[in-house]
């Protein structure tokens, strides 16, 4: 267990693989901790250095009363890399992870040299969506729709195994406020524009089944890039990382290779 002291909030993180190799910066979903990428770590290639953190309020990182800044989520991820020494980053955002990254590479250039946008957006949800979800969360806590939540994260045949209860777990055992907080981030969050101007690698990665994020809007930030590639995950809802490993590692493989990161 690793703990970094960042501007009073203490952030929980692993960094695995070669401390020498090129760096590649996982960040998880809303409602998920760093466990999230345990099964690609193992398949990607040797020789690189990952890092991978819980996000404010999430897992073994303190909670601090809610709302949240997508600019706050932003700063503690440049936060971390700087404490780190990470440059020049392959950087892997899934979800809310995924408007991270985007804001970290219009922020800080040197520390972001390619960027994976996996089941995520510019812009996700409207505003109105968001404060039902904050509210219901406040006065009844997570557990009421985590059964839902699961239907958007997993596909019906992953839903149909045991592993599906650990998930559930993993998302009702978060804190409210550190789950209200980052849905507040990411209500108050419009990339287009910024994303519009990035000028870096860039691969999209969506799930053909998933609820939250579905295929066409994932493509539709993605494409804000020049260059950018697009893969779909068929039979995935919105974490394929977990329903389909292979696959995810895959596609992350070539990207890798393709971006001479390894």
């Amino acid at each position: 267990m690793r703990i970094a002291e960042l501007d009073g909030l203490a952030v929980h993180y692993r960094d695995d693989g070669d401390p020498n190799g090129a760096p590649v910066v996982f960040a998880n979903s809303l409602g998920t901790d760093l466990r999230l990428w345990d099964a690609v770590l193992q398949l990607l290639p040797k020789g690189l250095r990952f890092i991978r953190y819980d996000k404010r309020g999430h897992g073994l990182t303190r909670a601090t009363p809610a709302p949240y800044s997508m600019g706050t989520l932003v700063r503690d991820a440049e936060q971390l890399l700087d404490h780190l020494n990470i440059r020049d980053a392959l950087f892997v955002g899934l979800s809310i992870g995924g408007m991270i990254g985007q804001g970290l590479a219009v922020k800080r250039m040197d520390q972001v040299r390619a960027l994976v946008i996996s089941n995520s957006a510019a812009k996700i949800g409207v505003p109105s969506m968001w404060d039902e979800r904050i509210a219901a969360v406040k006065s009844s806590g997570i557990e009421p729709m985590a059964d839902g939540v699961m239907e958007r994260w997993f596909g019906k045949a992953f839903r149909a195994t045991p592993e599906l209860s650990a998930w559930r777990t993993m998302l009702t055992q978060q804190s409210v406020d550190g789950y209200a907080g980052c849905c507040a981030a990411i209500s108050g969050t419009d990339f287009y524009t910024p994303t519009s101007g990035l000028r870096l690698p860039v691969q999209g990665i969506a799930g053909s089944e998933d609820g939250s994020t579905p295929p066409d809007l994932v493509r539709e930030t993605v494409d804000l890039v020049p260059g950018s590639k697009f893969a779909l995950i068929r039979g995935a809802g919105h974490l394929p990382c977990v329903e389909k490993p292979e696959d995810y590692a895959e596609i992350l493989t070539d990207f890798i290779k393709e971006t001479g990161h390894a």
